[in-house]
């Protein structure tokens, strides 16, 4: 069988994880955590990078960051993850989702405006796919009726936008290192990007169970006590110890995910051409790193027979998101605002291929011929 996805391994995990356990620091903010907090800071110039367990808590810790509130809206793509969501929602907060780009399968920034109250509080793109959302709309809207943005970027690491990383052109970022991603702190993980200063101080509270721990490690203060609201919001050093290896050849894990995109691309260009199916959209002023590769078919009907022939074959094709605003939590918790043009529609025929770090090109070869062979 062709899995799907396999968690990318570079071959020096092991090293440096029995480097953190002989260091007699295991728990969150050991040596590792740091290396890579800096690697993020200086290579994507945040001015704040956090560990965190998940990219579900970096979307909690910055939803309680944000201050938000029972009765705050806040707006959203219906095409995203449960996590999404759930963050804002976990804080009182009711979801208004907006219709997507059936190009980019992201938010269409043309339509947030008209869904802005009185009562909205933040927009949280999410990049799908690692193709950045049309940032300077976004955050111009931002400003001008005094909200916040949250990146969504749990699958943007690497990617850009007009040159910036993704999850640093918000105020606050998100990140994920789950072993689907691109790159893993060994099975979950995450980081919280923070990009605006005056976030910063409250933000570290919070992530350490609402004290001022951080401040007393780095000898800012003799004691450390309970300051805010807060959660365990640490990955411990072990798993950074793992993401540190991956890090270290983050362009390297990077170049060879583009080629395998490329490949893709190419190989099935003529089906595009010919009109059998859609192969994904890129803006020329974003640079993708490759998350994933996907497909449209003609509807959900083809799909499920693409699928189930890929599945004959041993190899593992999936679709991605159920709408959110579709299910029974989504309709309890959020609303649609305007008309479902694309989301429903285009996600229905959408199906994602094999693409991972560790991937052969025999396999990517018999991946394409039998694909190829779907439509013959």
């Amino acid at each position: 069988m062709i899995p799907f996805n396999s968690p990318p391994i570079v071959g020096t995990e092991l090293d440096y994880m029995q480097a953190a356990m002989g260091s007699g620091k295991l728990c969150g903010d050991g040596g590792f955590t740091r290396r890579c907090q800096q690697w993020f800071e200086k290579n994507f110039r945040s001015r704040k990078v956090l560990l965190t367990p998940s990219c579900t808590a970096s979307l909690e810790m910055a939803a309680i960051l944000l201050d938000i509130k029972p009765g705050d809206e806040v707006i959203m793509p219906s095409y995203t993850f449960v996590s999404t969501a759930n963050a804002f929602v976990l804080r009182g907060a009711r979801i208004v989702f907006v219709d997507i780009r059936p190009d980019t399968m992201n938010i269409d920034e043309t339509l947030i405006e008209a869904a802005i109250t009185d009562k909205t509080r933040a927009i949280v793109p999410v990049h799908y796919a690692g193709v950045a959302c049309e940032m300077d709309t976004i955050m111009a809207l931002a400003e001008k009726h005094g909200l916040f943005v949250v990146e969504d970027a749990a699958q943007g690491v690497m990617s850009t936008y007009k040159g910036r990383a993704l999850g640093t052109l918000g105020h606050i970022g998100c990140f994920s290192f789950h072993e689907t991603k691109n790159y893993t702190a060994g099975g979950e993980g995450g980081a919280t990007l923070i990009n605006s200063p005056e976030l910063v101080e409250r933000a570290e509270i919070i992530r350490e169970k609402g004290t001022n721990r951080s401040q007393f490690f780095r000898g800012q203060v003799d004691k450390y006590t309970w300051r805010d609201i807060g959660s365990s919001y640490l990955m411990a050093d072990l798993q950074a110890a793992y993401l540190w290896a991956q890090l270290e050849v983050a362009q390297e894990i990077n170049k060879h995910r583009l080629e395998l995109w490329k490949h893709y691309y190419r190989a099935l260009k003529p089906l595009q051409d010919s009109g059998q199916l859609v192969l994904p959209t890129l803006a020329p002023h974003c640079a993708h790193n490759a998350h994933m590769f996907y497909i449209k078919l003609k509807d959900t009907e083809q799909r499920d027979a693409f699928i189930a022939y890929m599945k004959e074959a041993e190899i593992l094709t999936v679709f991605h998101y159920i709408p959110l605003h579709s299910s029974t939590a989504g309709e309890k918790f959020g609303y649609f605002h305007g008309e479902d043009v694309f989301t429903t529609e285009e996600s229905a025929k959408l199906v994602r291929l094999p693409l991972f770090y560790n991937m052969s090109n025999v396999m990517q070869k018999t991946v394409i011929s039998t694909l190829l062979s779907f439509f013959a």
